[in-house]
């Protein structure tokens, strides 16, 4: 067998580098591959058996970005835990303490003042009392150093049993018609709770790209000690992303009580998953150091387009769980490929 020659050496190595280059950036870019393989799956199946298009119908867009809303503000707060090599299991009954407190705050302060006050008290209301479970997961996790998975577990039960206690094991219908515009209006032809959440995304990704905030989370992710010798306090800078997670988690909450006129306990509990499974999808590495509110934001429509698609072509609801887990270790997978070929950052 003839020995190839230096120049040949040189252009086998050119080309398995750019093989390589292209590898690395699909696999930064899946979850938008993962996007446009569905769409493109879903626009066939429409005009094949109806005739009709799926990816170019306003109403089929709206419909998706709302079904996003829910899971999409969950992931912002869990992106950035995930990025500092955390993990929020609590977010899902937190959203579910927050809907229930925010309702029965407006129903309260409805008794006492006009419509839009009293819906601002009880979003206050939500938004502060989601800010406790955080507080305790990051001092669990920061002063007592219990694992991240351990402690905002025991918050999960925590927050759950607090919001039916205080729903009495029902759901708490809201009155306030102001509430009920804030998650049912319409600003310039657009749904206000996406119109909401895209405004919240994006001061989300300019805090995690652009202060030194989110540049801390990076370098605790990928090194908890060389950010403690970078003079970085590790502990306090835990406690805020627990507490940011939290917030998000409220925001949801409320948000959900307002697009359905009533608080209940259960509101997050499915979201959880779809929480975590965006920022996984979006790119981030279970393993700290990495992820975008971008990468997320493409997680989150990839799993409301599996949801909302499957609904759509009359699959049966319970296929969307399969689906979205087959996504999950897919992605799982491509990011452990990803750093064997020495693409992680």
């Amino acid at each position: 067998m003839a020995s190839l020659t230096p120049s040949q050496v040189l252009n086998d190595r050119a080309s398995r580098g750019s093989l390589s280059r292209v590898l690395l950036l699909a696999a930064r870019l899946r979850a938008w591959l993962f996007l446009l393989l569905l769409l493109v799956l879903f626009e066939v199946w429409a005009q094949v058996s109806y005739g009709a298009s799926f990816m170019f119908s306003s109403y089929n867009a709206q419909s998706i970005a709302v079904f996003a809303v829910a899971p999409l503000l969950l992931a912002l707060g869990e992106t950035f835990v995930i990025i500092a090599g955390g993990i929020d299991l609590s977010v899902g009954f937190i959203m579910g303490l927050s809907a229930v407190i925010s309702a029965q705050g407006a129903n309260i302060a409805g008794s006492y003042m006009p419509a839009f006050p009293a819906m601002l008290a009880g979003i206050a209301a939500g938004l502060l009392v989601s800010l406790i479970p955080g507080a305790v997961n990051g001092w669990l996790i920061s002063k007592l150093k219990v694992p991240p998975f351990i402690g905002t577990l025991g918050m999960f039960g925590v927050a759950r049993g607090v919001a039916f206690l205080l729903a009495a094991g029902t759901t708490v219908p809201v009155t306030n018609s102001d509430f009920a515009y804030l998650g049912n209006g319409r600003v310039l032809g657009f749904p206000l709770v996406v119109v909401i959440t895209v405004l919240f995304l994006l001061l989300m990704s300019y805090i995690l790209g652009q202060t030194r905030f989110g540049q801390h989370t990076y370098a605790v992710g990928a090194s908890e000690q060389a950010a403690v010798r970078a003079g970085i306090n590790v502990g306090r800078h835990t406690r805020k992303l627990y507490l940011l997670s939290a917030l998000c988690a409220g925001l949801g909450g409320v948000l959900y009580t307002a697009r359905f006129t009533a608080g209940a306990a259960q509101a997050g509990e499915p979201l959880l998953l779809d929480s975590i499974a965006a920022v996984v999808i979006g790119g981030a590495s279970l393993f700290g150091g990495s992820g975008t509110i971008l990468g997320t934001v493409a997680g989150s429509l990839v799993i409301a387009v599996i949801q909302y698609g499957l609904v759509f072509i009359d699959v049966e609801p319970f296929w969307q769980f399969v689906a979205v887990g087959v996504v999950i270790i897919i992605s799982v997978l491509v990011d452990q490929t990803q750093r064997k070929l020495g693409g992680d950052r």
